[in-house]
C-alpha cells in the first residue's frame, strides 16, 4: 500500500475554494468588455454583474430595497453586484452571472444610485429573481440523501 489510500492512489481531494479559483482562471471564449461605471463610483468589493431578460427587469425593481447601477442592452438588464456574489449560490435561470461585469454588446446605464457605490444588494436581488421566475431559493430546496 502506497500513499495514504488503499490501492496505492495518491489522489488529493479538491475543496470548493480551489474549484472556484480554477473555474475563474479558465479563459473565456469571448471576454467582451466591462460595463463602464459612472464617474465618481467606487468598487471596494470588486464588480460582477447579473443579467436578466429585459421582460423581468421591471418585475424585479419594486422587490428591491436599493438599486445600484442598472444597465440595459436591448435584451437584458444588467445589475452590478459585488464580486463573488455567485459563490456557492446558483442564480435562477434565466439569469446570467457575469464575472468582472463583462458583457458582449453595448449597454447603456438606465439607473444610477445616489452616492458612490454601484451595487445592488445581491441577496435581495437573488430572492427577487427567485420570486419572479418561480424558483425556490437554493437553500430552501429539499436535500436528497
Amino acid at each position: 500500500m502506497t500513499g495514504g489510500r488503499p490501492g496505492g492512489s495518491q489522489e488529493r481531494a479538491l475543496g470548493l475554494d480551489t474549484l472556484v479559483r480554477l473555474q475563474r482562471r479558465r479563459p473565456a471564449p469571448d471576454p467582451g468588455h466591462r460595463l463602464s461605471l459612472p464617474d465618481g463610483m467606487t468598487v471596494p468589493l470588486g464588480c460582477d454583474a447579473v443579467a436578466v431578460p429585459d421582460r423581468l427587469g421591471p418585475l424585479v425593481v419594486p422587490r428591491l430595497p436599493r438599486l445600484g447601477c442598472v444597465y440595459a442592452d436591448g435584451s437584458h438588464w444588467w445589475w452590478i453586484v459585488p464580486s463573488d456574489s455567485d459563490y456557492a449560490l446558483p442564480w435562477p435561470s434565466p439569469a446570467h452571472y457575469a464575472v468582472g461585469a463583462l458583457v458582449t454588446g453595448p449597454a447603456r446605464l438606465i439607473h444610477r444610485p445616489d452616492g458612490t457605490v454601484p451595487y445592488t444588494p445581491p441577496i435581495p436581488l437573488y430572492l427577487a429573481l427567485c420570486r419572479v421566475t418561480g424558483t425556490a431559493p437554493d437553500w430552501s430546496r429539499a436535500v436528497s440523501a
